[in-house]
């Protein structure tokens, strides 16, 4: 019986968790709201009565979840440094020349538009989000795991094989201004 239910978790688990990748990733949602509240009311049904299955991934854990203030202060494996500043051609010949002087031979520049928003590392292990950290002043920044767990775009779990056993990704949390 107890591996059915925990097995039964799972599938509901997996389910939602590609109802959110659909809906929140692709714009592409596969059913109604209403149809996705019935299987999460489900799954919340079954952890509660069977809370040894109850995954910290869970689906269940990012509706409602409870958002923390009081941040946990991590020291960052590399440091999270933040782009210079350059108004002007004079300062990009003298990043360029820096580059060639550090014995950097082949690079390629690539421009992009910048946002601003929250500077975010996100470390994986075994395909599972275990830690979201703020820069901070760069040395260190705020643990806000639980925090970022609600954004329903960043995945608990990353889909499909080949990505190292543990690695840390960085980039930039944006809201924007349609979101308010």
């Amino acid at each position: 019986m107890s591996e059915l239910i925990k097995n039964k978790i799972q599938e509901l688990s997996n389910q939602l968790e590609e109802y959110n990748y659909n809906y929140y990733v692709l714009s592409s949602p596969t059913i109604s709201d209403f149809e996705f509240d019935k299987l999460l009311e489900e799954l919340i049904a079954l952890e509660t009565q069977y809370p040894e299955y109850l995954s910290p991934n869970s689906p269940s854990q990012r509706v409602g979840g409870q958002i923390t203030k009081d941040f946990k202060t991590v020291k960052h494996n590399y440091p999270m440094l933040s782009l210079g500043n350059t108004y002007n051609e004079e300062d990009l010949n003298a990043f360029d020349e820096r580059i060639r002087k550090a014995g950097l031979n082949e690079y390629e520049y690539v421009c992009e538009l910048k946002y601003d928003g929250v500077s975010i590392s996100l470390t994986y292990v075994d395909g599972t989000l275990t830690q979201a950290v703020t820069r901070g002043d760069g040395e260190k920044g705020d643990d806000v795991t639980a925090n970022v767990k609600t954004i329903k775009s960043i995945p608990l779990r990353l889909r499909g094989t080949g990505f190292p056993k543990e690695f840390e990704i960085r980039g930039e949390i944006v809201m924007p201004k349609r979101s308010f």
